[in-house]
């Protein structure tokens, strides 16, 4: 069987990442998610879900709608109808986030899928979906555990660190200034990948220095801004890791227009299409990520098990299509994978 490129990237593995395994969050464990509260009965029958992910409008989660339309599309082909839609704000603005959940638990949908832009902030309206009834899957960035029933992590946090912290040293050594541009300071899944940076320099490179955390709040353009901040005041800046689909190739950008190609290397996590033009200039040598319509299609496959009952707490795998079987860490979070390297060696055969 020839298997797609969604489905090689997610088993493939270069030498620069560390391999993962599900002691990183603990394997098993007791069951910690949340449950619906009489939920209806829709085994087998159509269901109806909303997707609100962080916000809606940059190509990262535009792939992750792309692989919950796919999942939809088969198993709807497998007489197991389901719909579903995508609605998010167009800024990562917890608030509006959540009203965007409340409305949907008012329209009476079946289940609600989301990535949180504040794992405590977003936790009361999801508590609310599901004691009405509804099935709520995360992915991507968590809430808090009883919150939700299960989470789709992309990837555990200390092999994303790894893999971003080898990435830059292959670059600057292991002694040199660095600096990270996030997304928000309130991010759940970044804030876990900066801890667990810190963790792996300190083990293992102490003398690379993070001199500063810059949020961009989802905004490629004040990426750019913040990058040339860091490079007026941090002169011996060596590199730059931009935490986001839209903090890297700002950052990038800032590089790239500074004329600091070669000077000040930069890595970080996006999508192969936003970031081939940086790849391409030679300002970019390595793109850390996952692939983000698989974490879509998985996390629509978590959810259609759900409600199917297929899922329950206590159970350690879930059949997700194409990917095959995704195992259970940490109690009530699947594993998608390890996260890939991309680089101007394999950057053209994917487009997302």
């Amino acid at each position: 069987m020839k298997l797609s490129k969604h489905s090689l990237l997610t088993r493939a593995l270069l030498p620069l990442v560390t391999v993962l395994c599900a002691t990183a969050f603990g394997a098993g464990g007791s069951y910690d998610g949340g449950q619906p509260t009489n939920p209806k009965d829709l085994k087998g029958k159509k269901i109806v879900l909303v997707d609100v992910p962080k916000l809606v409008g940059i190509g990262y989660f535009a792939a992750t709608t792309k692989g919950m339309a796919e999942a939809a599309a088969e198993l709807s082909k497998n007489n197991l109808p389901t719909e579903v839609k995508t609605d998010a704000p167009t800024e990562a603005d917890i608030q509006k986030q959540i009203e965007y959940i409340d409305n949907a638990i008012s329209r009476g949908v079946d289940g609600i899928l989301f990535a949180s832009n504040d794992p405590v902030a977003i936790s009361p309206v999801l508590r609310k979906a599901l004691k009405g009834g509804i099935h709520v899957i995360g992915y991507d960035a968590e809430s808090q555990p009883d919150a939700r029933e299960w989470f789709v992590q992309q990837a555990t946090p200390d092999g994303i660190a790894k893999a971003l912290i080898d990435s830059m040293v292959a670059e600057v050594g292991k002694e040199a200034d660095i600096a990270i541009v996030t997304s928000s300071l309130t991010a759940p899944n970044q804030n876990a990948w900066i801890a667990e940076m810190k963790k792996y320099i300190a083990a293992q490179c102490p003398k690379l220095n993070i001199v500063t955390i810059l949020p961009s709040e989802e905004d490629q353009q004040q990426a750019f801004k913040v990058t040339g901040q860091i490079v007026k005041a941090y002169p011996n800046v060596k590199g730059i890791i931009g935490l986001s689909s839209v903090a890297f190739p700002g950052a990038a950008d800032a590089i790239t227009q500074a004329n600091l190609i070669g000077k000040i290397a930069v890595t970080g996590l996006s999508t192969p299409n936003q970031m081939k033009p940086f790849v391409k200039s030679g300002c970019v040598k390595s793109v850390v990520l996952w692939n983000p319509v698989d974490l879509g299609y998985a996390a629509l496959y978590v959810m259609r098990a759900a409600v199917d009952g297929k899922l329950k707490p206590g159970d350690t795998e879930v059949e997700a299509g194409r990917l095959g079987k995704l195992s259970v860490i940490n109690g009530s979070q699947f594993l998608l994978g390890p996260p890939f390297i991309f680089n101007k060696d394999n950057i053209d055969k994917f487009d997302f």
